[in-house]
């Protein structure tokens, strides 16, 4: 019985950190005290620590307690003994290659997939997805697989961008990104825009949020997905 949550940032412009989305960050861990927090997608260190200080911060004020996976003497042991986990967001690889190596990938899809609730933003939404085929991150470090998580059978694509008419930037959009992706891989992909979030009830799956975003389907034409739209036909695979 999934419950998560994909936010396709944490900070949108004009807000603070996790603002835009502080009402259903309240709603989805309601009833939990503590908050498991992964803060692997930044380089490990100090920047572990101080990303897990402002997110403990910013939990306290929504009335949560946060434990660092970072902090535990056994990672995997936390994940199983955990009330939720919220997977943060930096870079996709170096995230993806930490849970491999400290054998975390595996307990966090068992409990997330038995019900456990699962918060990411930006590549901890990344990891929800079947692969990490396409973050928009540069590839810094080498994971022992791009397979991740698995939560949903597509991928997803924070931070989507649709194209500018008005730019005169001549690289590849991220609608031809995605197309390159479709060129040798089957699955669908949800981009979010920001602003935007992915909420799983189950085999229930609603877009939520102020911006919406779009779904790339192999051999077809992207599809604009409104905030407030069901995609629960996305979970069947």
């Amino acid at each position: 019985m999934r419950d998560i949550l994909l936010l396709s940032t944490s900070t949108v412009h004009g807000s603070g950190f996790l603002e835009y989305a502080e009402t259903e960050i309240r709603m989805f861990f309601g009833g939990r005290s503590t908050v498991l927090f992964v803060p692997f997608a930044r380089p490990g260190g100090t920047t572990h620590e101080a990303y897990t200080e402002v997110t403990r911060n910013r939990f306290r004020e929504l009335g949560f307690d946060v434990i660092g996976l970072h902090e535990a003497s056994d990672p995997v042991v936390a994940v199983r003994e955990s009330e939720a986990v919220f997977v943060g967001g930096g870079n996709t690889f170096v995230l993806l290659r930490t849970l491999y190596e400290t054998g975390v990938l595996l307990p966090l899809r068992e409990r997330a997939l038995a019900g456990m609730p699962y918060m990411g933003s930006s590549a901890g939404s990344n990891i929800a997805g079947l692969t990490i085929g396409t973050t928009n991150d540069m590839p810094i470090v080498e994971p022992t697989s791009f397979a991740a998580l698995g939560l949903v059978p597509f991928n997803i694509n924070p931070h989507y961008l649709d194209p500018d008419p008005r730019s005169t930037h001549m690289g590849e959009t991220r609608e031809t990104r995605i197309g390159e992706f479709h060129h040798f891989n089957t699955q669908p992909v949800l981009g979010l825009r920001e602003g935007a979030m992915l909420r799983v009830r189950g085999d229930r799956g609603e877009v939520v949020g102020t911006r919406g975003g779009r779904l790339f389907r192999a051999g077809a034409e992207p599809e604009e997905i409104a905030g407030g739209s069901d995609v629960s036909h996305l979970l069947a695979g």
